[in-house]
């Protein structure tokens, strides 16, 4: 599962493409300004960005060019109409990471995103394994002592997080960022009724450390 913000102006082409990838297990986040689009990749963190070129209030290849003066290394997916080589160039040598044409194909698109998830370091492995746990964030499988977990996904999402930032420290609104969508009506009781159902699920002896521990007045960690 990844988190992927859209920023396109073309509602029937957002929805399409916002519709495909959820189906494929991924949280989308829609924006339609380009000013929009650049405060939320800046604000957020994201696994992927689909950025089109054309615009209200601030061209796609600015959102880009600003991104990338900050810092940002998240991978940019560019989307145009424009077929002209020139502007393929232009995308690339700004800074993203691949370029598709518009009309095109949802499972093509949804390939070149596994393409540039699995550039990324964190997403190398297809099976992350920690302690008893072992996930395959692909296919959304969980196993516990090798015994199948059954999670719903948000569950899957927040385990996710937790394997793949193991021994760190989170507060409750920085966990919330990566599990919900940006706009959800969430809350931490809503969280906290989630991680304690997780936490059910994964169930330790009581002498064994826990898997996911509570830092007082810090947050939450998962203790490899």
């Amino acid at each position: 599962m990844a988190k992927i913000l859209l920023v396109e102006d073309d509602n029937a082409t957002a929805e399409f493409v916002s519709a495909y990838l959820k189906n494929d297990h991924h949280l989308i986040e829609h924006v339609v300004d380009g000013r929009d689009g650049l405060e939320y990749a800046i604000q957020s963190d994201y696994d992927l960005i689909l950025l089109d070129w054309d615009l209200p209030g601030l061209d796609g290849d600015k959102v880009l060019k600003e991104l990338r003066g900050k810092g940002k290394k998240t991978p940019v997916i560019m989307l145009t109409c424009k077929t002209h080589v020139d502007r393929k160039t232009d995308a690339l040598d700004g800074g993203a990471d691949d370029y598709l044409t518009k009309p095109f194909d949802l499972k093509e698109l949804a390939a070149r995103i596994r393409v540039q998830l699995r550039k990324s370091a964190d997403q190398i492995s297809n099976v992350i394994s920690l302690r008893n746990i072992s996930i395959e964030p692909q296919n959304l499988k969980a196993t516990m002592d090798g015994v199948a977990l059954d999670l719903l996904p948000k569950e899957f999402a927040l385990l996710e997080f937790f394997m793949r930032n193991p021994d760190k420290v989170f507060t409750v609104e920085a966990i919330m960022q990566r599990v919900w969508e940006t706009d959800t009506e969430s809350s931490p009781g809503a969280f906290r009724t989630l991680l304690a159902r997780l936490r059910k699920k994964l169930e330790l002896p009581a002498a064994e450390k826990p898997l996911i521990e509570t830092v007082h007045s810090a947050g939450y960690r998962f203790n490899s």
